[in-house]
């Protein structure tokens, strides 16, 4: 079995007092089993954790379908209410228009809608490589599970084509997450 001990520094002259909570809960603490300082504070803007999420899935959408999920998406439960979610998207395809075409990106949390990210105008083109770079911070003030997804809508009588290059399916959209400390 280990054991505690708890020793003064000989040229300081302050009280360390451990305090038990005003709660009717038991509480642990747990030293990670290391050497040196535990940082108690300072983590603030932090990176504490990282998920991706990626498809090469091919996509169609067109125009007058309403927005429609392109399953570019990535779930990371918080580890604190404090944390900010900043999340980057990487989308790769192709916007057809015979007329003006606008591509817009929309970014869902938990099937709601939090942002609008992006919009693209394609103006009197049969084809045009569709390449965006989305970015958004979120404070969820949550520490569940939270699934972020990238939806897509086309006006304008219009077509998208995602993780498609001139009809070659061969491209990956990406969405990554990365909790920051608060």
């Amino acid at each position: 079995m280990s054991k505690v001990a708890i020793q003064g520094n000989a040229s300081g002259s302050g009280t360390f007092t451990i305090a038990a909570p005003n709660s009717d809960t038991d509480r642990t603490l747990t030293l990670p089993d290391e050497a040196g300082t535990v940082l108690t504070s300072g983590r603030t803007g932090a990176v504490l954790q990282v998920v991706t999420g990626s498809t090469t899935t091919f996509l169609q959408k067109d125009s007058g379908d309403g927005w429609v999920a392109t399953g570019i998406k990535a779930t990371i439960t918080p580890s604190s209410t404090s944390s900010k979610i900043v999340v980057l998207g990487s989308i790769n395809g192709t916007g057809t228009s015979a007329d003006s075409c606008r591509i817009n990106f929309r970014l869902y949390r938990g099937g709601s809608s939090i942002a609008d990210l992006y919009d693209g105008l394609y103006s009197n083109q049969t084809l045009s490589n569709l390449s965006a770079s989305l970015q958004y911070e979120d404070s969820p003030s949550s520490t569940a599970a939270l699934e972020y997804e990238f939806y897509l809508d086309v006006d304008n009588s219009g077509n998208a084509f995602l993780n498609n290059y001139a009809s070659s399916q061969n491209t990956r959209s990406q969405i990554t997450l990365m909790e920051i400390a608060g």
